[in-house]
């Protein structure tokens, strides 16, 4: 249960306070809200892009692979390890992501002998692949991240337009009622006093 209001000065000075505090943070929250916005749309488009050329190269890559039955897929799917990806911090409207950069591979060694000619060329095709999954996973973390901060970004923005400031108006609203009809009594009362005093006299 909300607390009720106090119907004093000292509460109207403290509801206007806050009133004012809420009116000069809402401006700033409400662009944090728009360039999230944007930047989930530019995030979301660079995921799409990323997956759509990963998913294409890698059903190229299966329709190619298939050409040559005398040689298993899972034998040079073997031979390429990730073995570090460099990322670089950055901090997109608020929000700490990854950027990629770059992406290490550990190579199985293999005789040049008794391997297809084309094994050299499956191989670098596989590093493509895998470079391209790994962006398209930091892109969709990035993507996750900046659509939680622009959630939670909108509940306040909500908060501060539908709940705090009208309360806070509603509040003043009261309170100036109530204390101007409490002067204007005192103003009656003190006629009235003043009366009485002057026919006693």
């Amino acid at each position: 249960m909300a607390e009720k209001t106090k119907l004093t000065k000292n509460e109207l000075q403290r509801q206007q306070r806050e009133l004012k505090k809420y009116q000069r943070y809402l401006p700033t929250l409400q662009l944090k809200k728009q360039q999230l916005q944007l930047e989930v749309r530019k995030a979301d488009v660079e995921w799409e892009n990323r997956l759509s050329e990963y998913q294409k190269l890698k059903l190229s890559t299966a329709a190619w692979i298939e050409l040559f039955s005398d040689f298993e897929v899972a034998d040079w799917e073997k031979a390429v390890a990730v073995q570090q990806i460099h990322v670089d911090p950055v901090n997109i409207a608020g929000v700490k992501v990854q950027i990629f950069k770059s992406i290490d591979f550990q190579i199985k060694p293999y005789s040049y002998f008794s391997t297809p000619p084309w094994f050299d060329f499956a191989i670098q095709r596989l590093k493509d692949l895998l470079k391209l999954r790994e962006q398209v996973r930091l892109l969709a973390e990035t993507v996750q991240a900046l659509k939680n901060e622009l959630r939670k970004t909108t509940q306040r923005v909500n908060l501060f337009e539908k709940v705090m400031i009208p309360r806070c108006e509603e509040n003043i609203r009261v309170i100036k009622i109530y204390l101007g009809d409490e002067e204007r009594n005192a103003v009656g009362r003190a006629k009235i006093a003043k009366k009485k005093i002057a026919t006693a006299a």
